[in-house]
């Protein structure tokens, strides 16, 4: 986990994202996938730099298995973004910045 970013599970998850009234971004990473580790400092650094826009948040995916299930996460790293408790946008495999901030543009202004 970065500095800017929080864990959440399956136990705090409808708290940390659901509940939240700001855009969620929620990465589903796991230990052993090389791209997750790509991109967590990406969103480390998105977390930071839009801190009062958009909250960043981790889920492990292998340990909070009822969650990933939920929203049919099936390939990893895969970000979701929730506003008001709905996905709104999924960004599928790890992307570069640019990218990622092009399909955020919409909540992070």
């Amino acid at each position: 986990m970065g500095a800017n970013t929080k864990d959440t599970t399956d136990a705090t998850f409808d708290q940390d994202v659901l509940q939240n009234p700001k855009p969620v971004l929620v990465d589903f990473w796991a230990s052993w996938c090389g791209p997750c580790r790509q991109i967590s400092p990406v969103l480390d650094e998105i977390a930071g730099t839009y801190a009062d826009k958009i909250d960043v948040v981790k889920l492990n995916a292998d340990e909070n298995p009822q969650t990933t299930a939920k929203y049919g996460v099936t390939g990893l790293p895969t970000i979701n973004v929730y506003v008001g408790g709905e996905v709104v946008k999924s960004i599928v495999g790890a992307q570069p910045k640019p990218r990622i901030l092009k399909e955020l543009a919409d909540y992070i202004g």
